[in-house]
């Protein structure tokens, strides 16, 4: 079994979702034997934002990059995602690296009934970490976001872990992430 394992904050070690994804990230390394993990850092090492260069594939090293990535994505059958919300989305890396796996013919096709997923079986885990308080509310791009792009790409099980209203104060911030942890120790189903 193969887990990718994808960091999108640019805040080091004081990023609430980094910390998340390494605890998601452990349960899983505990959990089943033989995991192999690849871990992509998309502050450290961030992706090129999709340009017409990109979609004409005129540089090599950015195809080898853009294949690299795919094939991170294709063999993982879990992936797990830090996903802090910056301006109510996701960080313009994570959107770069989404762009890079949202390739027509590789993970969906058209079809007379319309798209089809083609990247089914996998199983992702979000960590979503937010300043303000914004699920459920007209406010959240980041997970309605997610779940459906994930889903146009044939992945339907989706489970997010939310920390959020981290910048009311600092015991409101240690509150909402012993409760994510708490959350991350709930029985996580294995994907098949």
């Amino acid at each position: 079994m193969k887990l990718l394992h994808i960091d999108s904050s640019l805040l080091g070690q004081n990023s609430a979702s980094r910390e998340l994804t390494a605890d998601i990230v452990a349960l899983w390394l505990e959990t089943t034997p033989g995991l192999a993990v690849t871990y992509r850092d998309l502050d450290a090492n961030p992706l090129p934002h999709l340009d017409g260069a990109a979609l004409a594939k005129s540089d090599p090293a950015a195809v080898a990059a853009a294949d690299l990535v795919m094939e991170e994505f294709l063999t993982a059958d879990v992936i797990v995602i830090g996903a802090p919300m910056y301006n109510f989305s996701v960080p313009s890396t994570l959107k770069a690296w989404i762009d890079r796996i949202a390739v027509a013919g590789k993970t969906f096709r058209y079809t007379e009934q319309g798209p089809q997923g083609l990247a089914v079986g996998k199983k992702v885990i979000v960590a979503s970490t937010r300043g303000g308080i914004h699920s459920g509310a007209p406010s959240d791009f980041v997970q309605p976001y997610l779940r459906f792009v994930f889903g146009f790409l044939g992945i339907t099980d989706v489970e997010f872990v939310t920390a959020e209203g981290l910048a009311y104060s600092p015991e409101h911030r240690t509150q909402a992430m012993t409760a994510a942890h708490a959350a991350i120790r709930q029985p996580l189903p294995l994907a098949a």
